[in-house]
């Protein structure tokens, strides 16, 4: 089983420096027989072949670009039989047994080995397409189909026509299908299912309430923009359980079972994947944490609340089995992991999809509840729309977008009489759980201070854990009194933490080693020996 698709890709490029006659694209396993610029003959060259990365296809014009300038590149060529992007089966293969198959699955960095192109979600596109495929064949793609006509060029042969006005990412762009479909159903306003004929009922029964996931998802998180939104139905071979191509969703059998909340998450890409992206595969919880998220939205709102809390107890089990398999120091585990030489398909698990929205579910708990944080999710989505980002983009929308949200001002609000009634128990619990936070704000600890004078309190285990908040805040005034508490008893829960919280502060670290050297001869050996390591003083 294999095959070729033989092209010409056109592009246009714009000059982003004062001078250029030099561009580079990325391929894998491609033959390319020309290259043109403007219609004059362009030399071109492959650079060195990376091990998952492909080939770069470096490109000489025939003409220097000033900067600004735009030229228009054609490239004549031709994918590998072994291309990564592509799927061939014989007609034994299908379900009716009578034609052959064709399909692409280019994400993460495997449009490169169908067509040269700038291969990363950094980059979106707009494009239009012409396809040649024999006439009893169907070619669709990820964009509005704009009609078909005889191949000009041979009668046995026909041309479907595609044009994406929306700028999209390269990975769905070419989401070529050719294969023998009686057709299709239409199911909604909007959307048709395509599948082989043996399949094209089920199909149609089991996704019926498509539309219906399209108008929560609208009213969730916005106006739906790419017109059509269709479903294909693959054959069982399709390696993921669905595949978000703009208008045109790739869908895996398997599902006609349904297991419609993968519907429900192709859906949800349309706003955060396809219309907001990661920048770079690092990023990917960007596209896949928010997208699990507003899928789970829509589960709530159609199923109820109570089934969106029972999917989220899922995705943390399926998250926890991640983590042990990963193992919970393996950098893949990382919701921004490094992927500097790494292939993302290597790099792919859970860990974007179900980490990713454990952050957003703790998110809307802190700052106001489904509703609010829903409100977030829409402005971010209208702040981002048809532009690729990185997770500080997000951090930085999400901290302007509540900047209410414990404000200096609020601080006035608390009193001494908060802790009214509170058992000294209840008070080390709570300063407990704020250690377990990201340090607070120094504005927030003095502000303690001020209204529970916490440094009067000579309870240990109080005294502890408040000193270790002040350090770990980096307020210099609490810095001797960490000292002395860490120096003046011996017990080892106390002082090692007080001395790691002291060396880990930058404006501590010089007193604290100090401290511990005047104060060592009269320390416990063991206690000795340990602080020494924790402060890298070992005798």
């Amino acid at each position: 089983v294999g095959g070729a698709v033989t092209a010409t890709a056109a592009w246009p490029c714009q000059s982003l420096t004062l001078f250029t006659s030099f561009q580079v694209l990325d391929t894998k396993d491609l033959q390319v027989f020309k290259v043109t610029a403007n219609g004059q003959d362009a030399k071109f060259a492959f650079g060195e072949k990376h091990s998952f990365k492909g080939t770069p296809l470096e490109i000489t014009l025939p003409f220097d670009m000033r900067r600004g300038q735009e030229a228009i590149i054609e490239i004549s060529f031709e994918s590998s039989p072994k291309s990564s992007a592509l799927q061939w089966f014989t007609p034994e293969q299908t379900s009716g047994k009578k034609h052959p198959f064709l399909f692409s699955q280019c994400q993460a960095n495997h449009c490169r080995a169908i067509l040269p192109c700038q291969d990363t979600p950094a980059v979106k596109l707009t494009y239009y397409a012409e396809i040649s495929v024999p006439k009893e064949l169907v070619a669709l793609m990820s964009a509005r189909r704009d009609g078909e006509m005889p191949d000009p060029e041979d009668s046995s042969r026909k041309i479907y026509r595609f044009s994406q006005n929306f700028p999209i990412e390269c990975f769905p762009v070419h989401s070529v299908l050719t294969g023998i479909f009686t057709s299709n159903r239409k199911i909604g306003p909007r959307t048709l299912v395509w599948a082989e004929k043996e399949l094209v009922d089920k199909s149609a029964y089991e996704f019926a309430e498509t539309e219906a996931m399209l108008q929560t998802a609208e009213d969730l998180a916005g106006p739906y923009v790419w017109g059509q939104y269709d479903l294909l139905v693959l054959p069982p071979s399709f390696p993921y359980g669905g595949m978000e191509n703009p208008c045109l969703t790739f869908v895996t059998p398997t599902l006609l079972v349904s297991v419609t909340v993968v519907i429900a998450h192709e859906i949800s890409h349309s706003w955060t994947g396809n219309l907001v992206t990661n920048k770079t595969w690092e990023h990917f919880w960007l596209n896949e944490g928010h997208t699990v998220y507003l899928e789970r939205r829509i589960g709530g709102r159609l199923f109820g609340e109570q089934f969106r809390h029972f999917k989220a107890l899922g995705g943390w089990r399926e998250l926890q089995n991640t983590i042990n398999t990963l193992g919970d120091k393996n950098p893949i585990s990382n919701l921004v992991p490094n992927l500097n030489e790494i292939d993302p398909d290597v790099a792919y698990s859970s860990v974007p999809y179900e980490k990713g929205f454990a952050l957003l579910f703790y998110l809307e708990q802190l700052l106001g509840g489904p509703d609010v944080f829903m409100g977030f999710l829409k402005a971010y989505i209208q702040q981002f729309a048809y532009k690729s980002i990185v997770t500080d983009d997000w951090k930085a929308f999400l901290y302007s977008y509540f900047k209410d949200k414990a404000k200096e001002s609020d601080l006035g609000s608390f009193s001494s009489a908060d802790l009214k009634g509170i058992s000294s128990h209840q008070l080390i619990e709570l300063l407990a759980l704020l250690l377990l936070e990201a340090p607070l704000p120094l504005s927030h600890v003095k502000r303690m201070q001020q209204v529970y004078d916490f440094n009067a309190i000579s309870n240990s285990e109080i005294r502890f854990r408040w000193l270790r908040l002040c350090i770990q805040s980096k307020w210099e005034e609490a810095i001797p009194l960490a000292l002395k508490m860490a120096t003046e008893q011996g017990r080892m829960k106390f002082t090692r933490p007080l001395f790691r919280d002291l060396y880990n502060f930058d404006k501590s670290r010089d007193l604290a080693v100090k401290t511990f050297l005047e104060h060592r001869a009269c320390m416990h050996p063991v206690t000795s020996m340990l602080v020494g390591k924790d402060l890298n003083q070992d005798q």
